[in-house]
C-alpha cells in the first residue's frame, strides 16, 4: 500500500465529493491538546470536564450518616481532594461548543469517527451499547475507550511501502446522522481492484439472513450499477474498497472508503481469491478486445501508483462491456447459520482485526512490522 492511497482515504478528504449519495456529516479540526488526551494512557481515566453538565457517566454519590458524624466533622479534606482532581481534569470548551452545535444541527444523535476509523470496539461501554452519541462527553468516552482508534493515532502509516511520517499532521473528527432503524445485514464492502469491481462482501457476518441471502440478484444489480454511476469514474484511486448501505427503498448510501489490502478486513473473501476475480477479468477482457474487429487497445494491470481519469474511465467501460456479456460480480453473503464468524465484541470486545491472526491478517502484518522494526534495532545497536 502507498501512501497516496491512505490519504485519500481518508473521511475529511472524500467526503465533500460524494456527500450527494453519503450520509450527512460534519466535521471539527481536533486541537492537539485533545489528541494527546486521546492517546495518554500514563494516568488514571477521566473524562473532559464539560461546561454544559451533559456528562456521559453519572456522578458518584457520596451519602452521608449525621449519626456517625460528630459535632467537630469538617468535610473539608473530601472538598480539597474533588478540587486537587478538578484542577487535573482536562476541559475543551470551544471544541465541546462546537460538537454540541453540530449534534444539534445533525437531529440530536450521532456517530463519531477520526479521519479512517469508528469506536467500534467501544459500543459496549456507551449507555445505549451502541455509538450513538447525544453529547460531546459520550464522544469522548468512545474515543478515549477505544482501542482501535490507537491505529489512526498511532499505526496508520505502518503498512505503508513508502512511509515517510507516523501520523497524518492533522486529525479530524467526523460527526456523522445517526439513523436508528439501519439493518446491519444490508452494508456491504465491495472491492476495486484496477478499476474493476472484482467482489462485494456482506459487512455483517456475525449472523444468517434469508432475505439477503434471497434478494442476492437484486442487490448484486443495485450495488453495481451505484458503482458505475456514482464511484468508478469519481474516485481517484485504482485499488480500494467501500461499503454501502442499501436503504428500504432500494437506494444505494456510500459509508466509507478504505485502502486495498492492508487493515482492511475482506470479511467473506480472501485477498488471494480477490486478487484471482481480477487476474480472470483482465483475461476475459484481453479476450474481448481480441474479438472485437477494429480496436488495438489492450487492458493492462492498473498500477496502485496513479493512473489518469481516462484510465478510470476505460476500466468503467469495460465493466458495461462485462455486464453486457453476461457478467455478475461474485457477491458473498452468509448463507446458513454454521457460516458465521466472529463478531467485533467477541473477546471482551476486541476487534475483529486483532482477533484475525491468519497470514496475511491486519494482526499478522503488524506482527510482522513490529518483528522487522526489531530485528532493525538490533543491527542498530550490533
Amino acid at each position: 500500500m502507498k501512501e497516496e492511497e491512505l490519504w485519500k482515504c481518508q473521511i475529511q478528504d472524500w467526503y465533500p465529493k460524494f456527500k450527494a449519495v453519503s450520509i450527512k456529516t460534519l466535521f471539527h479540526k481536533l486541537p492537539e491538546p485533545f489528541v494527546e488526551y486521546l492517546m495518554d494512557d500514563s494516568g488514571p481515566f477521566v473524562l473532559p470536564k464539560t461546561i454544559s453538565n451533559q456528562d456521559a457517566l453519572p456522578h458518584r454519590l457520596k451519602p452521608t450518616c449525621p449519626e456517625l458524624q460528630g459535632e467537630d466533622y469538617h468535610p473539608w479534606e473530601e472538598e480539597k481532594e474533588e478540587n486537587e482532581d478538578e484542577e487535573d481534569t482536562p476541559s475543551f470548551p470551544e471544541l465541546e461548543l462546537t460538537v454540541n452545535q453540530s449534534i444539534e444541527i445533525l437531529g440530536r444523535s450521532v456517530f463519531p469517527k477520526l479521519n479512517w476509523s469508528a469506536p467500534k470496539d467501544t459500543a459496549w461501554i456507551s449507555p445505549n451499547g451502541t455509538l450513538r452519541c447525544t453529547c460531546f462527553s459520550e464522544i469522548a468516552l468512545l474515543l478515549r475507550s477505544s482501542d482501535s482508534l490507537v491505529h489512526d493515532l498511532c499505526h496508520a502509516f505502518d503498512s505503508c511501502e513508502d512511509k515517510s511520517c507516523s501520523r497524518p499532521p492533522q486529525f479530524y473528527l467526523a460527526l456523522r446522522k445517526w439513523y436508528g432503524g439501519l439493518r446491519p445485514e444490508m452494508e456491504f464492502r465491495c472491492f476495486v481492484r484496477g478499476g474493476l469491481l472484482v467482489g462485494i462482501s456482506q459487512r455483517e457476518i456475525t449472523g444468517f439472513y434469508p432475505s439477503v441471502f434471497e434478494e442476492q440478484p437484486n442487490l448484486e444489480s443495485l450495488v453495481f450499477e451505484f458503482f458505475e454511476e456514482h464511484v468508478v469514474e469519481k474516485f481517484e484511486l485504482e485499488n480500494y474498497t467501500f461499503d454501502v448501505y442499501v436503504t428500504k427503498d432500494r437506494r444505494a448510501k456510500l459509508i466509507d472508503f478504505n485502502p486495498w489490502g492492508a487493515f482492511t478486513l475482506p470479511l467473506l473473501f480472501s485477498w488471494e481469491e480477490l486478487e484471482k476475480n481480477f487476474d480472470e477479468l483482465v483475461k476475459t477482457n484481453d479476450a474481448l478486445d481480441a474479438d472485437e474487429e477494429g480496436t488495438s487497445e489492450t487492458f493492462e494491470r492498473v498500477s496502485i501508483e496513479g493512473c489518469s481519469k481516462n484510465v478510470r474511465i476505460s476500466a468503467g467501460s469495460k465493466m458495461l462491456r462485462l455486464r453486457e456479456r453476461g457478467y455478475h460480480v461474485d457477491f458473498r453473503v452468509v448463507v446458513s447459520e454454521g457460516a458465521v464468524q466472529p463478531g467485533l465484541r467477541a473477546m471482551s470486545g476486541v476487534p475483529y482485526d486483532y482477533i484475525d491472526a491468519a497470514p496475511g491478517s491486519a494482526w499478522d502484518q503488524f506482527l510482522k512490522n513490529a518483528d522487522e522494526e526489531l530485528q532493525r534495532q538490533g543491527l542498530e545497536l550490533d
